[in-house]
């Protein structure tokens, strides 16, 4: 695995992720994307050879509407997937509200907001386009994604605390043993 193209092999050749994703399209969320764990899981599952996929915390559903705000509009884009898709974890979040709980400057789109997140290879994306394809985001690149390594992002290494609680709240490194991570 070494490139967008083998990422975006290995996700549609995942016929559950397929059908998430083709859900989210179908909800028709501006700039709506499907983001970090979603991706990063199952890239590490398979550089780490695992047979099965390990267990979704949640599926991040990813877009920007800044006329809408509102938690209970995230809610209701989580039950109109859960509608279309029961027993999976989604959870739907306007970035163009996020910056007032990280404390930044507004995001202009989904993608700018990435670049706010904490570690590297969390901040990856994908969704279907209007004509089916495969769309990748990924605003660090993916080296750090296909090498195994978690590295803070500007934001993580202005806010250390919070990223150190993150890796240590995840369990990434026992899950993955062989990714390693930059501790700042």
């Amino acid at each position: 695995m070494q490139n967008e193209r083998d990422v975006l092999a290995l996700i549609g050749a995942d016929d559950l992720m397929l059908e998430v994703l083709e859900a989210a399209r179908r909800a028709d969320l501006p700039d709506g994307w499907i983001g970090a764990g979603f991706v990063r899981r199952k890239v590490w599952d398979h550089l780490h050879g695992f047979e099965g996929a390990t267990p979704l915390d949640d599926i991040d559903v990813l877009y920007f509407q800044p006329g809408d705000l509102s938690r209970d509009s995230e809610r209701a884009i989580e039950r109109s997937l859960e509608a279309a898709m029961p027993g999976l974890p989604w959870s739907a979040k306007n970035q163009a509200r996020m910056h007032l709980r990280n404390g930044d400057q507004p995001y202009h789109g989904t993608v700018d907001a990435m670049r706010f997140w904490l570690e590297t290879p969390t901040c990856v994306a994908v969704r279907l386009d209007g004509g089916g394809a495969l769309q990748l985001a990924a605003p660090y690149g993916l080296d750090d994604l296909l090498n195994m390594i978690v590295r803070p992002t500007p934001a993580g290494y202005r806010r250390p605390q919070a990223y150190r609680a993150r890796l240590e709240s995840k369990d990434w490194l026992q899950i993955w043993p062989n990714c390693r991570a930059i501790w700042p």
